[in-house]
């Protein structure tokens, strides 16, 4: 993480290309649309480094606005087991309209409830506009 003149964590500013590191190798140079297909299948991690083509620092990928959600894995997954039967995970993830069905319907009455749990669990339920969860 690169540090600005007042020494204030600085926000990766977006490129069009970057570069993907991991285990002393490069891979790359990847548009932004790359990286978000990537993401989508699961082969670049949030904890993944990434640095701009143009030479920079490395930086989490999860750092690069619109790449990730802005919503947690770990929060979805508590809020799905612990209150998933009132459709509480879906309204986390911005997706009201099925919050609300899943809430009149008590979880789908607990089958919806434990399909939720699973596909969050695994990292296949992605947010409202389609971003994996950090």
């Amino acid at each position: 993480m690169s540090y600005g003149m007042y020494g204030y964590a600085s926000v990766p500013v977006p490129s069009m290309f970057y570069v993907a590191g991991g285990y002393g190798q490069e891979h790359g140079p990847y548009p932004v649309q790359g990286l978000a297909h990537m993401a989508v299948t699961g082969t670049l991690r949030p904890d993944s480094m990434i640095r701009d083509a143009a030479g920079g620092n490395y930086f989490p990928a999860a750092q690069l606005p619109g790449l990730y959600s802005s919503r947690d894995w770990s929060v979805a997954l508590v809020l799905s087991i612990l209150l998933g039967c009132f459709g509480i995970d879906r309204f986390y993830l911005g997706q009201t309209g099925l919050g609300i069905l899943k809430l009149i319907t008590g979880g789908g009455f607990g089958i919806w409830w434990l399909i939720d749990v699973i596909l969050i669990a695994t990292r296949k339920q992605p947010d409202a506009e389609g971003r994996p969860l950090r």
